[in-house]
């Protein structure tokens, strides 16, 4: 029974990094694609790390696992936020069917707090 549940940790693991790849070759802007590696990766690579942890135990290498999981979900989200503040700062502009835009407002209210 572990085995099977395993299996299936490592194929979905499998289709959301296939999914995150497919994200990076078909979104319009930096913006999107790094939403689309971000989360996609970050779930497909947990999963995986979930079916490795399963199999192994609590033998040295299931607690890499589930080590690097909790190291994964601390990192991707703030180095995501990170990266795309800083291309925004660069002046990479979203999509122009892009809507919503709350950094520009951000930025306003900085430039008007340094005036």
């Amino acid at each position: 029974m572990t085995d099977i549940l395993c299996s299936i940790l490592f194929v979905v693991g499998t289709l959301f990094l296939l999914f995150s790849g497919i994200g990076l070759i078909r979104l319009p802007d930096a913006y999107n694609r790094l939403q689309a590696s971000t989360k996609a990766i970050t779930l497909g690579m947990c999963s995986i790390l979930l079916g490795v942890a399963l199999k192994y135990g609590l033998s040295a290498e299931g607690v890499k696992a589930i080590l690097a999981i909790m190291v994964i979900f601390a990192t991707a989200t703030v180095s995501a936020h990170t990266l795309a503040r800083g291309a925004y700062r660069f002046g990479i502009k979203p999509h122009k069917k892009t809507f919503r835009d709350d950094c520009s407002r951000a930025t306003e209210q900085q430039e008007n707090e340094n005036d």
